[in-house]
C-alpha cells in the first residue's frame, strides 16, 4: 500500500474512530503492539516501551529505536512525556518508522481532543450534581445555602417562580433543557430530576410564565421539541414553598399526559397545609418532637434533619428515594425503621404515612427556635385536628369531584376501597372484584377528575386519606 494511502487512512481513523481505532489499525498494519506510553506511569504498556519513553523524556529527543533480543521498540514523542510506541518482531515492516512518524501528529491532536471532551463531561457532571444539590436544599428548606451554591455556579434562583416538571424520553432531556435555556434567556434554573430519569425540573421566573394557563408559550415550545413530551406547571410560589410547587407540578403532569396539548397547570383548590395550620401546628410539633430531639450515637449516624429529609423523600418517592438521597436501599430501610421507632408509627400503614406527611408539611423548618418540642400529652391527636371546621370544608372540597356530575361510575367507592387497602393496587382490585388493570384504569380516570397524581409518586394518596377521614369524623 502506498504511503499516501496510509496517511489518508491514519487521518480518517483519527477523525472518525478516535485514538483507539487508530492504534488498533497501526498494530494490525505493523503486525505487533502499538500504543501510547507515559514516562511517568509504570506498568502501562510493554516494559521496553515505558523505559524508552522515560529515556526520551530525560534526553529531550523526539524519537528513538530500542533493540531487545529479537524485537525492536520504535518511539515517537507526542507531548507531556507521552510517546507513540510500537513493539515489533525483527525483521519488522520496512515502512514502520515512516508510518509511526506520520501517525504521531494526528494521534497527538485526537488525544488532546478526547481529553478536552472528558474534561467537559466531568465539568458538566459536576454542575449537574451541584444543581441537584441546590434542589435538594430547597426541598429541605435550606434557602441560604441553596442561594450560595447557585451564585457560585453563576446563576440566580428565581423568586417568585413557577415550577415546571417536563417528562420526555431519556435521550431528549438534553435537547429539551437547551431549548428551555434559550427560551428563558438563561434565567430558568434547570435540573435533571434525581428520582425520575425521564423528568426535568425547571424553576421559571414568574414574569416569564403567563398568568393564563391556556397561553403558556414556554410549555407549548417544550412540547413541540418532543411530541411525546408532557409538562406539568405549578402555581406561582416563593422558593420557600418549593416542595409544594414540585407536588403541584407533578399533579399537573398527571393531567397533562391525557391532554392533546401535552401540558397542564395545577388546578385551583385549597391547600391542605394552609387549611390545617391553625389546628394542626401544635399536633405536628408534638408528633415530631422525638424525631427533632434525636441525637445520633456516632458521627456517621443520621441526625434529626437527615431523618426528616429521608422520611420526606420516601413519602414522596417511595423506592426512588434512594436515587434522590444517594443512599443504598438498606440504608433507607434502616433510617425508616429508626423513624418508626422514634415516632411510634407503622409506615406500612397508609394512615401513619398520611399523619407523618401532614406533620412534616406543617413544620417545614423543623422544631421552632431549635427547641426540642412541647409535651405530647398537651397536644391534640390527629382526629381532633381533622374535626376542625376548616379541615371539614377542605375535605368536602377535595372529595367533591368524586361525586360530581363528571365523575365516572363508582369513583368514590374505588377510592374508598383503595385507601382502605393502604393504596395497594392488588388487594384493592381483589376487594372490588375486578382485575388489576381494571383497577388501574379506574384510578387513572380519577386522576384526571381530581387533577392529582395517584398511581405515581408524589401521589395524592395521603391527602385523600386525610380528607376521607375528616369527612368520616364530620359525618
Amino acid at each position: 500500500m502506498p504511503r499516501s494511502d496510509d496517511i489518508l487512512k491514519v487521518h480518517r481513523l483519527a477523525h472518525t474512530g478516535g485514538s483507539a481505532a487508530l492504534l488498533g489499525w497501526l498494530a494490525a498494519r505493523l503486525g505487533g503492539w502499538a500504543g501510547v506510553v507515559d514516562a511517568d506511569e509504570q506498568g502501562r504498556g510493554p516494559e521496553s516501551a515505558v523505559r524508552g519513553a522515560a529515556e526520551m523524556s530525560a534526553r529531550g529527543v523526539r524519537s528513538a529505536v530500542l533493540h531487545h533480543g529479537g524485537s525492536a521498540t520504535l518511539l515517537f514523542a507526542l507531548d507531556d512525556g507521552r510517546a507513540l510506541a510500537a513493539v515489533l518482531e525483527l525483521p519488522h515492516h520496512p515502512g514502520a518508522a515512516s508510518l509511526l512518524a506520520d501517525a504521531a501528529v494526528p494521534l497527538a491532536l485526537v488525544l488532546r481532543a478526547e481529553e478536552a471532551a472528558r474534561r467537559e463531561e466531568r465539568a458538566q457532571l459536576a454542575e449537574s450534581r451541584a444543581r441537584e444539590a441546590v434542589l435538594h436544599l430547597l426541598m429541605n428548606g435550606r434557602l441560604s445555602i441553596a442561594h450560595q451554591i447557585a451564585e457560585t455556579l453563576g446563576s440566580s434562583l428565581p423568586e417568585p417562580m413557577r415550577m415546571y416538571v417536563v417528562e420526555c424520553r431519556t435521550g431528549r432531556r438534553g435537547e429539551v433543557a437547551r431549548r428551555c435555556e434559550e427560551l428563558t434567556g438563561g434565567r430558568a434554573w434547570i435540573v435533571r430530576c434525581p428520582a425520575y430519569v425521564r423528568h426535568l425540573i425547571v424553576l421559571v421566573p414568574a414574569d416569564l410564565a403567563p398568568a393564563s394557563a391556556d397561553h403558556d408559550p414556554l410549555a407549548w415550545a417544550l412540547v413541540e421539541v418532543a411530541p411525546d413530551c408532557a409538562v406539568g406547571i405549578s402555581g406561582e410560589l416563593g422558593l420557600r414553598e418549593a416542595p409544594a410547587a414540585y407536588t403541584q407540578a407533578f399533579h399537573a403532569l398527571a393531567v397533562a399526559r391525557g391532554r392533546s396539548e401535552g401540558h397542564a397547570r395545577f388546578g385551583p383548590g385549597p391547600e391542605l397545609a394552609l387549611a390545617a395550620h391553625g389546628a394542626g401546628a401544635g399536633w405536628a410539633e408534638a408528633l415530631l418532637a422525638p424525631l427533632h430531639a434525636h441525637e445520633p450515637r456516632r458521627p456517621q449516624d443520621p441526625g434529626a434533619q437527615e431523618l426528616r429529609a429521608t422520611a420526606h423523600a420516601w413519602l414522596n418517592f417511595t423506592s426512588h428515594a434512594t436515587r434522590l438521597l444517594k443512599i443504598h436501599r438498606n440504608t433507607l430501610a434502616a433510617r425508616l425503621r429508626l423513624v418508626e421507632a422514634l415516632l411510634g408509627l407503622d409506615l406500612a400503614r397508609l394512615a401513619d404515612q398520611a399523619a407523618l406527611s401532614l406533620a412534616l408539611r406543617l413544620t417545614p423548618d423543623g422544631p421552632p427556635g431549635g427547641g426540642r418540642g412541647a409535651g405530647a400529652a398537651l397536644a391534640p391527636d390527629l382526629d381532633e385536628v381533622l374535626r376542625d371546621p376548616r379541615l371539614t370544608a377542605w375535605a368536602r372540597s377535595h372529595l367533591g369531584p368524586l361525586t360530581g356530575p363528571d365523575a365516572p361510575p363508582g369513583a368514590r367507592e374505588t377510592v374508598r376501597v383503595w385507601l382502605a387497602h393502604d393504596a395497594q393496587l392488588v388487594p384493592a382490585a381483589g376487594a372490588l372484584g375486578i382485575s388489576v388493570p381494571g383497577a388501574r384504569k379506574r384510578l387513572s380516570r380519577v386522576e384526571a377528575l381530581l387533577e392529582r397524581s395517584l398511581l405515581q409518586s408524589p401521589s395524592a394518596r395521603h391527602d385523600l386519606w386525610l380528607a376521607h377521614r375528616a369527612e368520616e369524623l364530620a359525618g
